[in-house]
């Protein structure tokens, strides 16, 4: 079969069959008296083979070796491939992914497009002194900010504290919330990814975030569990307070859990609720000694008849140190009404 029956049949160009012959790849078999290239049958499978190689990737050098060397494997052949495909792919996505910030930027001209792709660059730096310059720089008055999502990427995965608070700080101030990404980072298997998402959330005043505080109150890592009782605290959102006294009882951040109970405890119904619920902590025969006396301490943060009364209780307490210290309590607060 001549070369044009050949390139008609198979697909192939003639001009691409005449390259794989000067490659090697396949070389007509015989010559018509004319000298015309004629092809055989065989010579035909093997285009046929070397197409179906190229349809995985395989480049021409590749498919030399794999038709032609014994020694070629096909599960060798077909691992790299796999591996330089994950590798394309995930540098495409890549590109997407910085393609879409661009975009979700609005550029008005390539000036402002060169000025969002140093920024992105920046916040992946290596260098701990770039990334925090271009989260500043971000929050500041540019005519392109950074892409909320860029920036929320970069506080999950931030390791340094210095940088981490001025990724917050530009993420609170970029108006876009994020409130949405960040709470996705909360069902991170990673327990810092899980730390930093409900940490950045506690710094965005909107409302959303508080929604996403309120149901982090349910999350399983008792680190998101506690930042977002303490969060919704200062917020004045009374929904974490059994957990802030689970974290009094258990010296965990006792001390910013008992001024969070305070700032609650302004409103004289959820005072008494929140005095209610730390002497039923404290008569529990379960409850440690050492428990029992950073409980009695977290009454002196909450007004009212109700704490006062179980001060006067636990001053006659058996334990001597929580004696002491309703006591001492006591004695505050009656200098205080004076």
């Amino acid at each position: 079969m001549l070369i044009g029956e050949v390139a008609r049949r198979s697909g192939v160009s003639a001009r691409m069959l005449r390259h794989y012959e000067s490659l090697g790849l396949v070389r007509p078999s015989g010559r018509t008296g004319s000298g015309y290239r004629e092809y055989s049958a065989e010579d035909i499978r093997r285009i046929f083979q070397i197409e179906s190689l190229r349809s995985l990737g395989l480049s021409l050098r590749e498919i030399g070796r794999a038709l032609d060397d014994p020694g070629s494997t096909p599960s060798a052949l077909v691992a790299d491939l796999i591996r330089q495909t994950r590798e394309r792919i995930a540098a495409e996505t890549e590109l997407l992914t910085q393609l879409r910030r661009i975009d979700a930027a609005e550029p008005g001209d390539w000036k402002d497009v060169l000025q969002v792709i140093a920024l992105l660059q920046a916040l992946g730096s290596k260098s701990a002194d770039a990334r925090q310059r271009a989260a500043l720089s971000s929050a500041a008055e540019v005519p392109v900010p950074v892409p909320v999502e860029a920036l929320v990427e970069a506080v999950l995965s931030e390791t340094e504290p210095n940088v981490a608070g001025a990724l917050r700080w530009a993420l609170a101030r970029s108006g876009d919330g994020g409130s949405a990404l960040l709470a996705q980072g909360l069902d991170s298997p990673v327990a810092a990814v899980r730390e930093r998402a409900v940490r950045s959330l506690a710094e965005l005043p909107d409302r959303e975030a508080t929604e996403h505080l309120r149901a982090a109150l349910d999350n399983p890592d008792a680190v998101v569990r506690g930042v977002a009782a303490l969060a919704l605290g200062i917020r004045g959102e009374a929904d974490g307070i059994p957990i802030l006294i689970d974290m009094i009882e258990q010296g965990r951040n006792d001390t910013d859990a008992a001024d969070a109970l305070s700032v609650l405890a302004s409103d004289t119904a959820t005072a008494d609720r929140i005095a209610t619920r730390l002497v039923d902590r404290l008569a529990h025969d379960t409850t440690a000694a050492p428990a029992r006396g950073r409980l009695t301490q977290a009454l002196a943060g909450i007004p009212g008849t109700t704490a006062s009364h179980a001060l006067v209780e636990l001053s006659h307490d058996e334990e001597r140190a929580v004696a002491l210290t309703a006591t001492y309590l006591l004695q505050l607060r009656a200098a205080g009404a004076g």
